[in-house]
């Protein structure tokens, strides 16, 4: 796993920029009711999405939560007063206050399937009834564009994806939120070159082969000598899935 306080200094640099950002926060809104009046924003990293959906909706009163210090520091310099730090598992905020609640590019970082579940059922615990929860799924799948670069990488260790669709579904079904629509954006700026990749991957990147893991050396050598060294391959395509939280029905004995 990176640090992300480490992260945060080259976070935004490194994922594509404002281009990205501006890609994600529309998706984002396009699932997210215009009726909604409050929005938290969790594991808001940088800010820098977080913004683009306070800015798009001014009538929207957005939030953001992160749980490590770098990240929220630069993110309430962007939204000053509406950045909390806290914990996904656990989040700070009394129950259903919030219209909507996303979760963009934070399930695949999770250990397991338990911690999935605890995350996403904070998340539901702070929604309304009728509330839309709406987050990344299928991360690792969505860098995968088919190009020279991911043959040389299908071969390296791997984890179940914890963000994977079926498996977010069936946790949100577990905690009330029924599907409530999807769609896909672009990683604008996310393409890798070859050169590109052996530094990502020798930094620990690819989280299976943390750094100076020796067997992440073949993969480096393998990707050091495919042509075009600095020529980004396409962006990667992201998905969100959103979920409607369903007011809960009272049992008659």
């Amino acid at each position: 796993m990176l640090d992300y306080d480490e992260e945060a200094i080259a976070y935004d640099a490194l994922r594509g920029g404002e281009p990205r950002a501006s890609a994600a926060a529309d998706a984002v809104l396009s699932l997210v009711p215009e009726r909604a009046g409050r929005l938290l924003d969790v594991a808001c990293g940088t800010g820098i999405v977080t913004r683009r959906l306070a800015a798009a909706r001014p009538a929207l009163r957005v939030t953001g939560v992160d749980l490590t210090d770098g990240m929220a520091r630069r993110a309430a310099a962007r939204l000053p007063g509406a950045v909390v730090r806290g914990d996904s598992r656990a989040l700070p905020f009394p129950d259903a206050v919030f219209d909507a609640v996303t979760s963009v590019w934070l399930l695949h970082l999770l250990a397991g399937p338990a911690e999935m579940s605890a995350v996403i059922a904070e998340c539901a615990r702070v929604l309304r009834p009728g509330g839309v929860y709406v987050t990344t799924v299928d991360k690792a799948a969505s860098h995968d564009v088919g190009s020279d670069i991911d043959a040389v990488l299908a071969s390296r260790p791997r984890r179940p994806a914890t963000d994977a669709a079926a498996l977010v579904e069936e946790h949100a079904l577990a905690h009330l939120l029924q599907p409530a629509g999807q769609t896909r954006f672009t990683g604008r700026g996310q393409g890798r070159s070859p050169r590109r990749t052996v530094t990502d991957l020798r930094r620990g990147w690819f989280t299976t082969l943390p750094p100076g893991d020796p067997a992440a050396e073949p993969f480096a050598v393998r990707l050091a000598a495919l042509p075009d060294q600095e020529r980004p391959r396409p962006d990667p395509e992201f998905t969100l899935r959103a979920f409607r939280k369903q007011p809960r029905t009272e049992r008659r004995p």
